[in-house]
């Protein structure tokens, strides 16, 4: 029996990977709610009840490699193509034929190329924070080698197998805060103060955090729930999305410059570096999300959107959703 909208279930279903926890709540149509790096289905807390309010099934994932889900040793387990068929399966082991597919960060990537691959199973794409670009272009670890000048993009950084993790995992959860507050509109650097996604040579990323006190939307408790999930796992199956990019790239070949065609909302926060940096993505729209409904840009948010402006995410996705049929 599917939970009552008063609750939130946890479960495990198979994928190819293995396992993927997920947690559920309320019943109707299937929204999946994808997550980025380095989140959890928690991410997702707020909006659970919201959709399941408004007469939806919402059921958010922990990841591959993240949470409780399994988390493979190879590091070409993490491609995209196989994140999409975990997610595939996770519609299929809740017994459902098609869903409504929603992401954050890395998940808005994850959940974009999961309608572009198996349109067949996801009607529907919502993106939050990350724009759709479509596969090609050239090689991702020579664009990123190129950013910075004399300094280092943090993708290169976390690409080098065992770099980050020797940096964050010694103190998981100061490393999650200050990464938190680095992109959070109320605690991110002042504007011409070294940015946080680039590396000094010989440095850390730690090393542009902001000290200090956390993020509003994050608790003393959330962050101790964040944390646990990586103590426990430690960081490297989530690293691991960024060190198969070339993967991805070769992988995705066919599907070059191709549209998403299926219905689309696109949600961005103003202050944050995925939309700004990525504005020619959000203006190409017309030719790359031809069924997109609306594109919303949140005044004074960050990265993390869904935790930052709860209210207005969930307003936004209920009325989308409720415009899809039936």
């Amino acid at each position: 029996m599917a939970p009552q909208s008063s609750e939130i279930a946890h479960r495990s279903v198979t994928s190819p990977g293995g396992r993927i926890h997920l947690a559920e709540q309320g019943t109707g149509p299937l929204v999946l709610l994808i997550h980025g790096f380095p989140e959890s289905w928690y991410s997702w807390r707020h909006q659970l009840p919201a959709l399941a309010a408004a007469g939806y099934r919402a059921v958010a994932v922990d990841v591959r490699g993240y949470g409780r889900s399994s988390a493979p040793a190879a590091t070409d387990a993490y491609r995209m193509l196989d994140l999409v068929e975990d997610n595939a399966a996770v519609v299929r082991a809740l017994g459902e034929e098609s869903a409504v597919i929603v992401g954050h960060d890395w998940g808005a990537t994850i959940a974009a190329h999961s309608a572009l691959l198996r349109p067949e199973v996801f009607h529907a794409v919502g993106l939050l924070s990350v724009p759709y670009t479509p596969p090609g272009g050239p090689r991702p670890s020579s664009v990123f080698a190129r950013m910075g000048g004399d300094e280092e993009f943090y993708v290169s950084y976390f690409q080098e197998p065992g770099r980050a993790e020797a940096e964050i995992e010694p103190d998981v959860r100061g490393w999650l805060a200050g990464f938190y507050a680095a992109l959070s509109a109320d605690t991110m650097p002042a504007a011409g103060a070294p940015d946080p996604h680039f590396v000094s040579r010989g440095g850390t990323l730690r090393d542009r955090f902001p000290g200090g006190r956390l993020p509003g939307w994050l608790g003393e408790r959330d962050l101790d729930l964040c944390a646990a999930e990586f103590e426990r796992t430690g960081l490297t199956g989530a690293l691991n999305r960024y060190r198969n990019m070339d993967r991805d790239w070769e992988d995705l070949t066919a599907f070059n410059g191709a549209p998403i065609t299926q219905p689309s909302v696109f949600i961005g926060g103003a202050l944050d570096a995925s939309t700004t940096w990525l504005s020619d993505a959000i203006d190409a729209y017309p030719a790359t999300l031809p069924g997109l409904s609306s594109s919303h840009i949140l005044d004074g948010c960050g990265h993390w959107i869904q935790q930052e402006r709860p209210a207005e995410v969930n307003r936004i996705l209920t009325d989308w959703l409720a415009t899809l049929p039936g």
